[in-house]
């Protein structure tokens, strides 16, 4: 195994930071990751919005449903998908300074997409420094509330934000999926999923027993029932994605 891939695998979500700031040449080294990510037709859809305030990262905390580590990392990368660019950059010539830029669903998921590639790579980097970091689905609890907030304009959405610091705890790795279910060769196939969810439902349940504060009782599957519940799955999303102008058609 080599250090890159020891490193991905070591990933663990980091809810308990040290004080100390993340430094402007840390910060530079993790957006240029960012930006050397994957990109489609290098249309690079997406937008990074640092806050260090101590005053919005305490607003963004409760917007995203009162989780404190929003408030107590000394920086918080708010990634969004932006389709505002790209038009800006077609209105910089001035035969098309009305230019409105044509899209429809696919060209939200490149933007999305794009997003989250970029924001892989800067989690990684951000480790490779010592860092750590944790993905907050979180923003897209008040999504309007975060744009007013952030100034984000038409055609730009908040897909995620991400913590980042130091590191203040050692959390136990989290076990994933069996390779067997995720891995398809040639052809999708549920044939063993019975099987392999069966056997994670063992190996979460036993995780949860010994981890560090432990004493969870649960299973995966179980855990996805509740997960998938119609009011956890930010219904108000739709409206607000078409209220910034996507056309998602």
């Amino acid at each position: 195994m080599n250090e890159t891939i020891a490193l991905m695998k070591a990933h663990r979500s980091i809810r308990k930071f040290a004080p100390t700031a993340v430094t402007d040449e840390q910060l530079k080294q993790i957006l240029t990751a960012a930006q050397a990510a994957s990109t489609s037709s290098n249309i690079q859809a997406y937008s990074v919005i640092g806050v260090r305030s101590e005053e919005k990262r305490n607003r963004l905390a409760e917007l995203t449903g009162n989780q404190k580590h929003v408030a107590e990392a000394p920086l918080f990368l708010v990634w969004c998908a932006d389709l505002n660019r790209l038009q800006a950059a077609v209105r910089h010539h001035k035969e098309q300074a009305d230019f409105e830029l044509t899209h429809n669903t696919e060209a939200f998921l490149m933007a999305t997409v794009d997003t989250a590639l970029a924001a892989q790579n800067a989690a990684v980097a951000a480790e490779s420094l010592g860092l750590g970091v944790v993905y907050i689905g979180g923003i897209r609890n008040r999504p309007q509330e975060v744009s007013e907030l952030l100034k984000l304009p038409k055609l730009v959405y908040p897909v995620f934000g991400m913590c980042v610091g130091i590191p203040d705890q050692l959390p136990d790795l989290r076990p994933r999926l069996p390779v067997s279910v995720v891995y398809h060769e040639e052809a999708y196939s549920d044939a063993g999923f019975a099987e392999g969810i069966a056997a994670y439902d063992a190996t979460i349940s036993h995780y949860y027993e010994v981890r560090s504060g432990g004493g969870k009782t649960s299973r995966w599957s179980q855990e996805m029932t509740a997960r998938f519940r119609q009011e956890l799955l930010r219904p108000h999303m739709y409206d607000f994605l078409i209220s910034q102008g996507f056309q998602l058609d």
